[in-house]
């Protein structure tokens, strides 16, 4: 059997993990694999225009558990792209930014500017959860042109970008650089189980991220250092990670068929995919649990 593939994430957990050696006190064979080469910032996929989480899903990902925004690994575990894990899930700050001398000071002054975000992706969603208290759906004017959060980040940064939407480490990058954040937009995030994993591996992995979380809870300012090797070496220099914070933080409490509906739903009233092209819908055929093998 193959050894199980971890690969960090644009988290700080996985590399936690490896520092501590809890993946291999759990017993756990594996590989660790870096997908997103730092010197680049950019996946490996070639993807056109329109690229985010869901296409990189499509395209296949590298290793046996990555994650996503929970509306797209809906999506994608339902049209069969790999397996919810919903035995946890995680909550990931994120905002909406412009820069600092914007003319921009409210949610409402966004109506009609051009905000950067991933297609199909937590910013695509979460900009328009939290956009749509202050303002029609046709008013939220989305730009999926600048791509992957380093791509947008960085026209942002340029002074390319009027608006952009972020999450975890490139939120605190800009947060750092004195960019405002004109509206919160945390997200849930869910895993996602590509191809077939032996569960007591997936039991095993899970275990050794229990520990991480306590870990990064109880003493955050020990690791906000990993976010340097999530991005690009052109961005170092200006990064003060002391600065920073934790990121994506890991809830060990159930994904549940009415959170999995209600998102559906709610994807499918804002038609963010066609008509037919979001799969089956169905829970029970969408997710891996492993709460009764515990």
């Amino acid at each position: 059997m193959s050894k199980f593939v971890i690969a960090p994430h644009m988290r700080l957990h996985e590399w936690v993990g490896e520092e501590k050696g809890y993946f291999r006190a759990e017993g756990l064979d594996y590989e660790f694999r870096e997908v997103i080469p730092q010197k680049e910032g950019k996946a490996k996929h070639d993807l056109g225009d329109k690229v985010g989480a869901y296409q990189t899903f499509e395209a296949g990902r590298a290793c046996d558990v990555s994650g996503a925004c929970h509306w797209t690994v809906n999506v994608a575990a339902s049209s069969g792209h790999g397996k919810l894990y919903a035995d946890a899930y995680s909550i990931s700050s994120a905002g909406i930014f412009v820069p600092r001398d914007s003319k921009i000071e409210t949610p409402a002054d966004l109506a009609g500017v051009p905000i950067s975000v991933g297609y199909q992706s937590g910013s695509h969603y979460s900009t328009i959860q939290a956009l749509e208290q202050y303002m029609p759906l046709a008013d939220i004017k989305l730009n999926f042109a600048d791509g992957l959060p380093f791509a947008r980040m960085g026209k942002l940064i340029d002074g390319t970008s009027p608006a952009c939407a972020l999450f975890s480490g490139h939120y605190y990058f800009v947060e750092q650089l004195g960019f405002r954040k004109i509206i919160d937009t945390t997200f849930m995030m869910a895993s996602m189980i590509t191809g077939d994993p032996d569960p007591e591996d997936l039991k095993k992995y899970f275990h050794a991220l229990r520990r991480v979380q306590r870990d990064i809870d109880l003493r955050p300012e020990l690791y906000t250092h990993y976010y340097k090797n999530e991005f690009p070496e052109r961005f170092h220099a200006r990064m003060d990670t002391r600065r920073w914070g934790p990121g994506e933080r890991i809830v060990f409490e159930p994904y549940t068929k009415d959170m999995f509906e209600d998102s559906f739903r709610w994807i499918e009233e804002r038609g963010i995919f066609p008509e037919g092209g979001m799969g089956s819908g169905r829970y029970e055929d969408s997710i891996v649990t492993l709460e009764a093998a515990e």
